[in-house]
Parts: structure tokens; sequence; C-alpha cells
């Protein structure tokens, strides 16, 4: 059963300035885009865990997908909102924006379907 996340990056500038693994993203459609993407698949996960000290020993449960997860993105003033819709678990959604924001991400809600 998916879950939704309400997110907002009140900074998309800091979002983008985040790291290496961080949103490239424009506007609020191209945000919502790379966060489905990264939920999607394991390429985010498989990057990040390539950096890692031993690769080896990172938990697999990070790298869990879900190719049905679904990201809408509206722009509030300089604010970008994410609704996430996914199978994900909450731990890996966020890790997932840790690497693409790092701390420029607040988690506004969450809700079950």
């Amino acid at each position: 059963m998916a879950t939704r996340y309400f997110i907002a990056i009140p900074d998309p500038a800091a979002a983008r300035g985040a790291g290496e693994f961080a949103f490239t993203a424009q506007g609020a459609e191209a945000f919502a885009r790379e966060l489905q993407e990264a939920l999607r698949s394991d390429r985010l996960f498989e990057r990040w865990r390539a950096t890692q000290d031993e690769p080896d020993e990172v938990d697999p449960k990070l790298g869990a997908t879900d190719p049905g997860a679904s990201v809408e993105g509206t722009q509030r003033e300089q604010r970008i909102e994410l609704v996430a819709s996914t199978s994900v678990p909450g731990d890996v959604v966020k890790h997932r924006l840790r690497l693409l924001a790092g701390s420029a991400w607040e988690l506004r809600d969450v809700r079950a379907g």
C-alpha cells in the first residue's frame, strides 16, 4: 500500500547546493521528476553506495524501489511543495531526500493511501 509524503523545500537553491547527489532541478515539476526517479529506480542509491568506504556493507534495504511511485510538484512563491505517493519505506524516502536536498527539506505530513 502506498503512503503519501507531503514535502516542502523552502529554499530550492539550498537543496540544489546540498552536495554531490543534490537536485539539479529548476522548478516544481523538475524537482518532482527527480524525486520520482529516485524512488522508482536504484540509480541514486547505487551512485551513493559506490562512494561508501565499504559499499558491500551498506544495508540493501536502503536500495528499495517502487516502479509505481509518483511525485507531484507545486510552486508556491519561492517554496517547492512535493507530494510523493510510494510504497518505499519512510526511512528510505528520508534517506533519498537527504541525498537530494541535504537538510533543505521538511516533511510536512504523512498519510496512508
